[in-house]
């Protein structure tokens, strides 16, 4: 959400431009929107990228230690690394629908004189 935002502030122009060409306030700001989801998804990304290369998940050497065999073990971490993901998937959608079509554009910041 707060990427969002701060696109929003950055790329005021962009959004009065679709805006005054006729676009909806849904649609002025959805590549914004669809930048900021993917920015935030990147380190769920990251992280599930490097699973077993860096550290040990939890649910693998649960598994492991519980008595599953090793096959087994990687087949529930990938199951909870997949559950995982989605997850955040889908917050992100929420959350970029949801705050989707603005009721009134902020105002860029002034320049802070120091």
């Amino acid at each position: 959400g707060r990427r969002r935002l701060d696109g929003r502030r950055r790329r005021l122009d962009e959004v009065e431009a679709a805006l005054a060409l006729g676009a909806t306030p849904r649609r002025a700001v959805a590549d914004i929107a669809r930048t900021a989801a993917s920015e935030a998804l990147l380190p769920a990304l990251d992280q599930t990228r490097t699973v077993g290369l860096v550290t040990l998940p939890g649910a693998f050497v649960g598994a492991l230690l519980g008595g599953a065999s090793p096959a087994d073990a990687a087949r529930f971490q990938l199951v909870v690394l997949v559950a995982l993901l989605t997850a955040e998937t889908y917050a992100a959608a929420i959350l970029v629908w949801l705050l989707g079509a603005p009721r009134t554009l902020p105002y860029p910041e002034p320049d802070r004189e120091r």
